[in-house]
């Protein structure tokens, strides 16, 4: 075994072909450093640590908590992108730059910014909830009236009708006269003819006039019309094509049937008075509602994407920062706390060569965190085999990355990266 040590120490330098010497190391942080240091040596790159936690389930973590945290506020960011790319804006491809935050106040205002959001999207949805029954009562009082025009015409013909009839018989006495005074009075009410008017999705209408057919026998009668503008659906938001209807039918126990079926489709339905005074009152109301509603929308629009603009100009570097502030935790969670619990143990590879580097890195965390106490860093004896790793520059560092595809090469065997410019099968067999 010593033999072949000596020969792996003697070999020629190969710096681009063989991988760097590894040596395990030690270091001994004090708490007060511990997150400066870890993240100093994350951007550095070059101590791969250990975990010993191994036997420690994700829970049972010292920093379990702050992990918790930076994954709640990666649900918020995630949540914040799925709004900006439903809104149709784009996200700032050159963040703004700021002064670093920290990790309590980036938290209290990614909170603040979830909560306007969802309290927007919650009086939008009443908003637009609104504004869509107008907009289909609109269209019902459109489409329904000329439907009930047709139906009290016919309504007068057989009133003509049977007042000719009753003219017509010579011993009618008072009561026939009060009778007829009475239809006069009432037409609408003298047969029992009722309506429902309201408003379906154009994919349901065979489906719903078949079944009011069988569940009243045929006794009604169904009037259709397609409705002149799509209208937006909250559930999948998309435009719907719908068509208004008029259902004609006589009875309690047909009308108890119709508003079942009616609700059991999804139609919504909307009371249309026969007056057609009324009518032209309550059309210029709905109107009137309907431009407020669209102002207010439009304005609620606008803020919304105020606010989404802002939030997608620093959203790059809110993530950045929250998968580095991730990564530390996680980091720290594979440290192990001494006996005195003021300080944090942690073992790991690093090349030969960077231990300077590391040991830089070290003492500016050290430096920037107002610690007391330096931070430990001395090398171990190593049992287990080291990692492997490979010193690559701009133009390498794509084709080492390709011949990793297909495994790690042991330590120190050469392998020729830099000159793989063939096929990824032939780079394969280089490696190995």
């Amino acid at each position: 075994m010593e033999r072949i040590e000596r020969f792996v120490d003697n070999l020629p330098p190969m710096d681009l072909m063989r991988s760097e010497k590894m040596a395990l190391v030690q270091l001994i942080i004090p708490v007060e450093s511990a997150h400066r240091a870890v993240s100093y040596l994350g951007e550095l790159g070059y101590l791969q640590f250990r975990d010993l936690n191994a036997d420690r389930s994700p829970f049972q973590r010292t920093f379990v908590n702050q992990v918790k945290r930076c994954g709640e506020m990666s649900r918020k960011l995630r949540f914040f992108k799925d709004q900006i790319s439903k809104a149709g804006l784009l996200l700032s491809a050159l963040p703004v730059l700021e002064v670093d935050v920290e990790l309590e106040e980036l938290e209290v205002q990614l909170a603040q910014y979830e909560h306007e959001l969802i309290e927007m999207n919650s009086n939008s949805e009443k908003l637009q909830q609104t504004y869509n029954e107008l907009l289909e009562f609109k269209l019902v009082l459109q489409k329904a009236v000329g439907f009930l025009v047709s139906s009290t015409a016919h309504a007068v013909v057989e009133e003509l009708e049977l007042s000719e009839n009753v003219h017509s018989n010579g011993n009618y006495d008072d009561a026939a006269s009060l009778l007829e005074q009475e239809m006069k009075s009432e037409p609408s009410n003298q047969s029992g003819l009722r309506f429902i008017s309201g408003i379906i999705p154009t994919s349901k209408v065979l489906k719903f006039e078949r079944m009011l057919f069988r569940a009243t026998r045929g006794n009604m009668l169904f009037n259709q019309a397609p409705a002149d503008e799509e209208i937006l659906d909250p559930v999948s938001s998309e435009m719907v094509e719908k068509t208004v209807f008029v259902v004609f039918f006589s009875g309690e126990q047909a009308r108890m049937k119709t508003l079942r079926i009616c609700e059991a489709f999804g139609a919504n339905c909307y009371p249309v008075p026969e007056d057609i005074s009324k009518q032209r009152q309550i059309t210029r109301e709905v109107l009137s509602r309907l431009s407020e509603l669209e102002a207010t929308l439009d304005a609620g629009i606008r803020h919304r994407n105020k606010a989404l603009t802002d939030i997608g100009s620093q959203i790059t570097q809110w993530i950045s920062m929250v998968r580095r502030e991730k990564a530390v935790y996680d980091t720290l969670n594979m440290l192990n706390f001494d006996v005195t619990k003021k300080c944090l143990v942690g073992e790991g590879w690093c090349p030969i060569f960077a231990k300077s580097k590391i040991q830089e890195a070290l003492q500016h965390a050290t430096f920037d965190s107002n610690s007391q106490v330096g931070i430990i860093f001395h090398g171990m004896d190593a049992l287990e085999s080291p990692p492997t790793y490979f010193r690559t520059n701009h133009f390498t560092n794509a084709f080492q990355e390709i011949v990793d595809a297909y495994g790690l090469v042991p330590l120190r065997l050469a392998v020729i990266a830099s000159l793989s410019f063939s096929s990824p099968s032939e780079e394969c067999i280089t490696a190995f």
